[in-house]
């Protein structure tokens, strides 16, 4: 039996489900935004059929309980907003990273705070984990600002990480303890 079971969960706005394929036109549309992708570690996509293979990826480490994937889903509508996933975890060090992309035209709207805290109870709740890490861009003031609203603690910064095209960028790392959630 896989670490991690395909589950679905609900907030008062969203529905935070397992990938589907059909799921890769509205990615597609966050991951070819090179304003949204401005800060990810992969370059913003040019083809369909690269959105394509990636979530054909999501879907296979789902189904094997490699990853926890939720496409981002709004209930009202039915609508694809994005996905927050938990991925490289370490289930003996009951540890995972947390990581998450949203439409930009819903950037500000509370969807990512609201999909994450979801998932971050699931993480230590069901999953049972004690600590969760998130990497982002230094210079993605947004990202960190949620990252701190949900509790996470910047712990370091790696310099000169990540080379997304022609671009140096560091890493700013973050963590959240379970405890740090209790207290």
């Amino acid at each position: 039996m896989p670490f991690i079971e395909r589950t679905t969960l609900t907030t008062p706005r969203l529905i935070l489900r397992p990938p589907r394929l059909d799921d890769a036109e509205a990615l597609f549309a966050i991951w070819s935004d090179e304003h949204a992708m401005r800060y990810f570690s992969f370059p913003a996509m040019t083809r369909f059929d690269q959105a394509t293979e990636h979530v054909e990826r999501l879907v296979k480490s789902s189904v094997a309980g490699k990853d926890f994937v939720c496409v981002v889903e709004l209930q009202a509508s039915g609508e694809v907003l994005g996905k927050c996933d938990l991925f490289r975890v370490d289930e003996q060090c009951r540890r995972a990273e947390i990581g998450f992309s949203l439409k930009r035209r819903h950037w500000g709207s509370g969807f990512m705070s609201e999909a994450a805290t979801a998932v971050i109870g699931h993480a230590f709740g069901t999953l049972n984990l004690r600590r969760l890490e998130a990497d982002i861009d230094p210079r993605n003031t947004a990202s960190a600002h949620l990252l701190e609203r949900l509790g996470f603690v910047r712990e370091g910064l790696l310099r000169e990480r990540w080379i997304v095209g022609d671009e140096v960028s560091d890493s700013a790392l973050y963590g959240l303890l379970e405890g740090d959630r209790r207290s």
